[in-house]
């Protein structure tokens, strides 16, 4: 298993760098998994929890998918692919405008 540093530049130009992952906030971490479908496979995990994965496809949108769902939603980038696994996870609430 290979673990990423979450700089998007990095992600963007698909370099895995051998280092502990950067947290998100506390308990949530990245990980990477090399994957015959999707190339490279980024995993959300909260603690040892899955709480989903996403990849970048072909045409540069990021695909997320939140763990136990078949719902796919295309993003412009990786952090928003994020967001929605946790927000369809109810682990954040987007804020009033």
């Amino acid at each position: 298993m290979t673990q990423i540093s979450l700089n998007s530049q990095a992600l963007r130009q698909s370099v895995v760098i051998e280092k502990p992952v950067q947290k998100l906030a506390p308990d949530f971490e990245i990980d990477s998994v090399e994957d015959g479908d999707f190339g490279t496979l980024y995993r959300l995990w909260k603690s040892y929890l899955f709480l989903g994965s996403f990849y970048q496809n072909l045409d540069g949108k990021w695909i997320s998918q939140p763990s136990n769902t078949e719902c796919r939603q295309e993003c412009d980038t990786e952090y928003q692919a994020q967001l929605i696994i946790l927000a369809m996870l109810g682990l954040v609430v987007p804020s009033a405008a």
